[in-house]
């Protein structure tokens, strides 16, 4: 793998490593060969072949899992005047997509430090009238309680969507909500570079989402081409939204091994956590290790009154990259002056002390225990 031999040659420990190498190269190559780069055959089996992975009957490949949000609620007749349930420990997109249709984010605390998924009790307190939707989102690649979440959005009558961008094809995720978006970015368990994909389990919300990453023609270039149809209306407000085939290819291609990386990550996130144990009592790894996941990230929290930019600092000169995952959304500028005032407590505690130390299947063993001695040695020199 091409990303395992940059990780040697450079002597790092990269955070991310894209598992890149002569199948992709082939796929692409038979694509250009092929004459057609988007909205194809490729497209369609790369949607048929996800839908399958994840126990469905179809799904609709887009350019980004950004835009697999936006069209969900908007395919879900959110809009203006709404409320939706949201968590501030997330990628901005996830909220974002919100404001994109003119509906209003409701900012959710998590469960706690342990268990850092969208509270289900403070969500309860922060229903009103005009709440519509609910957002979840499978931080890290551990899965939310979804029964808990459907049984609550159906009591309360309100649609519920996951953003699963970290966390595909594991347990029954797509399979408990409205909508599922899912994201192939560079640094996800499986990658088509830039894409995304969406599950939902009513054909027409599918059917509407289909037109609409398409300007909202009712037919597509394939279809005209083949001359099943010779013209083509408009039949909604639609967007640019299109996966091409070349990352259909891809994406084919990553798609047959994800499972086994998937197990590779929880493997060596397993790894983590024994030494981790062992070694450095005092860092805390959220979840339970028996806790259903895809093992996108490896979260840790470090203790009171460390200097997390010191230990991330000691940490770049040893070679070991390192990330946050994530700043609270609620703090960010943007979101802080047009939504003032936002206080999520175990949001900001979790977001205060969180360190994403490197995970991905190029790992051995031997990279995790120097990632582990490191960070005991950084902390225990701060």
């Amino acid at each position: 793998m091409l990303g395992a031999k940059a990780m040697n040659e450079e002597s790092t420990i990269p955070l991310f490593s894209p598992q890149l190498g002569e199948e992709e190269k082939q796929a692409l190559c038979e694509v250009i060969d092929s004459g057609w780069l988007t909205m194809g055959e490729t497209v369609a089996a790369f949607e048929r072949a996800f839908a399958e992975l994840h126990g469905v009957d179809n799904a609709v490949a887009v350019n980004s899992c950004t835009a697999a949000l936006h069209l969900s609620l908007k395919a879900l007749n959110i809009g203006p005047g709404d409320e939706v349930l949201v968590p501030s420990l997330t990628f901005v997109a996830t909220v974002n997509a919100v404001l994109y249709v003119g509906a209003m984010p409701v900012f959710v605390d998590i469960e706690g430090v342990g268990l850092p998924h969208i509270s289900l009790k403070d969500a309860e307190m922060k229903c009103t009238p005009r709440t519509k939707a609910a957002i979840v989102m499978h931080y890290g690649g551990y899965l939310v309680d979804m029964v808990a979440w459907h049984s609550f959005c159906d009591e309360k009558g309100l649609i519920l969507i996951e953003d699963a961008a970290h966390a595909p094809a594991v347990g029954a995720v797509g399979r408990w909500s409205d909508a599922s978006a899912f994201s192939f970015f560079s640094n996800k368990n499986m990658s088509t570079a830039e894409g995304g994909m969406i599950i939902a389990p009513d054909a027409s919300v599918l059917k509407r989402i289909r037109h609409m990453r398409s300007h909202g023609m009712t037919t597509d270039t394939l279809t005209r081409h083949r001359g099943h149809a010779h013209s083509y209306d408009v039949i909604m407000l639609g967007y640019n939204y299109r996966m091409d085939e070349l990352r259909a290819a891809m994406g084919l291609v990553q798609l047959a091994r994800l499972r086994r990386w998937n197990k590779r990550r929880y493997e060596l996130s397993n790894c983590y956590r024994q030494l981790l144990a062992a070694q450095l009592p005092e860092v805390v790894v959220p979840f339970d290790q028996t806790h259903e996941t895809a093992a996108h990230l490896m979260p840790v929290l470090l203790p009171a009154g460390i200097d997390r930019q010191k230990i991330m600092d000691h940490l770049r000169g040893d070679g070991i990259q390192t990330s946050i995952h994530y700043p609270p959304i609620h703090l960010f500028s943007y979101y802080s002056e047009r939504f003032p005032g936002i206080n999520l407590p175990k949001t900001e505690e979790f977001c205060a002390k969180e360190l994403t130390l490197p995970l991905h299947p190029s790992l051995r063993e031997g990279d995790v225990e120097r990632v582990v001695n490191l960070l005991r040695k950084a902390v225990n020199g701060t």
